[in-house]
C-alpha cells in the first residue's frame, strides 16, 4: 500500500529532482502521445468531453513516469467535474507528482483534505481504455495539418502491406502522435519509433521521412503478423517489447510498460481488449 502524506515533507527532496520536472518537450514521444490524447479528451477536441477518458491516458502518461501525467489527475481530482472530484485523492497524486519533480504539484496541495492511500498508481483509472469508443476519426480530424497528412499516409500504404487500418494508425498515435521529428531516450525514431536495428531490417534510410518510416513500420508489423497467426494481441505486444519478449513469455509479457501499451493501442484501435488472468 502506498501511502502518501504531507507535501511538505517532499519539498526538501525537490532541489535535487526539479531541473526532471514537468517540461512536456522533454518528456519520451509515448508519453508525449498519452498527453496530448488526453488533454483531447479532457478539452474535447475532436472527441467528445470524457474527464474519465482523461484521466486513464494521463495515468498511462505518469505510469510511463511522467511527473506531468499525474499533475493533471491530481488536477482534475481537485477542480474537475464533481463526479470526479477527490480531494484527498488528488493530494495523493500531487504528493506522486511531487516525488517526481513536479515544481508545481506542492502549490497545489490542499492540506484540508488529508491524503488518500494509493494501492496501485493507475488501477483507480484503467477501466476507461478497456471499454467504450474511442472516435479515432474525430481525433484525427483536430490535429493539425502535417499530422492529419501523416495519417493520410499510413491509410494509403496500410493496405499495401494487409495492416488493418486502425492498428496502424493506433500504434503511430500511442508511438508518437504522429510526429516525424520524434525521438526517444533510446533512439527510437519518426513517427512509428523505429530503433536502428529495425531500421536496418525493413530498408529505412530516412527514419525522419514520414513514408519510408511508415513503410518500415508496416513491413515490421506485416512481418509480425505472419509470426503471430494474425493474433493482434501478441503483435502488437510484440511491437513494443520484441518478438523475443513474447515467444518467451507465451504471450504479453508481464511488463507494466507492455500491458498498459497494449491495452492503449487496442482501445485507439476499437478493438476488444485482452482478458486478464
Amino acid at each position: 500500500m502506498l501511502c502518501l502524506r504531507l507535501l511538505s515533507v517532499l519539498a526538501v527532496l525537490l532541489p535535487a529532482s526539479a531541473a526532471r520536472a514537468d517540461a512536456i518537450d522533454l518528456e519520451a514521444p509515448r508519453v508525449v502521445a498519452a498527453l496530448e490524447q488526453g488533454l483531447a479528451a479532457e478539452t474535447g477536441a475532436g472527441l467528445k468531453k470524457d474527464v474519465r477518458l482523461a484521466l486513464a491516458l494521463y495515468c498511462d502518461a505518469g505510469a510511463m513516469g511522467s511527473a506531468e501525467g499525474y499533475f493533471r489527475i491530481g488536477r482534475i481530482l481537485a477542480k474537475g467535474p464533481v463526479f470526479v472530484r477527490n480531494p484527498a485523492l488528488a493530494n495523493a497524486y500531487f504528493a506522486l507528482a511531487a516525488r517526481l519533480g513536479h515544481r508545481e504539484a506542492i502549490d497545489h496541495h490542499d492540506r484540508d483534505a488529508g491524503s488518500a492511500p494509493l494501492a496501485d498508481d493507475c488501477g483507480n483509472f484503467e477501466a476507461s481504455l478497456a471499454a467504450g469508443h474511442f472516435d479515432l476519426d474525430g481525433y484525427l480530424s483536430a490535429l493539425p495539418s502535417a499530422k492529419r497528412k501523416i495519417a493520410d499516409l499510413i491509410r494509403r500504404y496500410a493496405g499495401h502491406y494487409g495492416i488493418d487500418v486502425r492498428i496502424a494508425l493506433a500504434v503511430a498515435l500511442t508511438e508518437s502522435n504522429l510526429d516525424s521529428r520524434a525521438v526517444s531516450p533510446k533512439n527510437a525514431q519518426g513517427v512509428m519509433q523505429l530503433i536502428p536495428a529495425t531500421q536496418e531490417r525493413f530498408g529505412v534510410r530516412h527514419p525522419f521521412d514520414p513514408q519510408s518510416n511508415i513503410m518500415g513500420g508496416l513491413a515490421y508489423l506485416k512481418w509480425l503478423q505472419a509470426r503471430f497467426g494474425g493474433d493482434w494481441t501478441l503483435v502488437v505486444a510484440a511491437y513494443n517489447s520484441g518478438e523475443g519478449a513474447v515467444e518467451r513469455h507465451g504471450g504479453i509479457p508481464p511488463f507494466r510498460e507492455t500491458q498498459g501499451y497494449v491495452r492503449r493501442v487496442l482501445y485507439l484501435a476499437g478493438f476488444a481488449q485482452p482478458k486478464k488472468g
